[in-house]
């Protein structure tokens, strides 16, 4: 009895709290895709394969998220060399890339909220502030 409680306990202990979300794994899987892309940015061996890829800075809460994701999905998928096709990081990020796309489009579709309309910030990386609407209103007032 007393070993089946401890090993209850241990299980409890070592259990994740709650499963991940839609919104967590879509959080997670474009932190992977912008590490990925760094590394291959960095890497010498995929360094002159990543110079044709756009460059792109994830944001879920931008509206033109999911057209960048789809344009670079494409890019990645029909890369001009296949030699760089074939790379394991390439198609790695690629995979990622295609399982975020399907993510927002069929698992958690109409679940993410767009703060932003500002495509050009997908690609430079800088977003503006966002006030809440008291922090706006006390903003106009002045």
């Amino acid at each position: 009895m007393k070993s089946g409680l401890v090993l209850l306990l241990l299980l409890a202990a070592t259990a994740a709290g709650a499963p991940p979300t839609c919104y967590s794994r879509m959080l997670e899987l474009s932190k992977e895709i912008m590490e990925a892309l760094d590394r291959l940015h960095r890497a010498n061996a995929t360094k002159a394969c990543a110079a044709m890829l756009p460059k792109m800075f994830l944001d879920l809460h931008n509206s033109c998220f999911v057209t960048k994701l789809r344009d670079f999905l494409y890019v990645v998928e029909n890369h001009p060399t296949h030699h760089c096709q074939r790379r394991p990081r390439i198609q790695k990020l690629r995979d990622n890339v295609q399982k975020l796309y399907s993510i927002v489009n069929r698992v958690c579709y109409r679940e993410l909220v767009y703060h932003t309309s500002d495509c050009e910030a997908l690609e430079t990386g800088y977003t503006p502030p966002r006030y809440s609407q008291d922090r706006l209103q006390i903003l106009e007032e002045r």
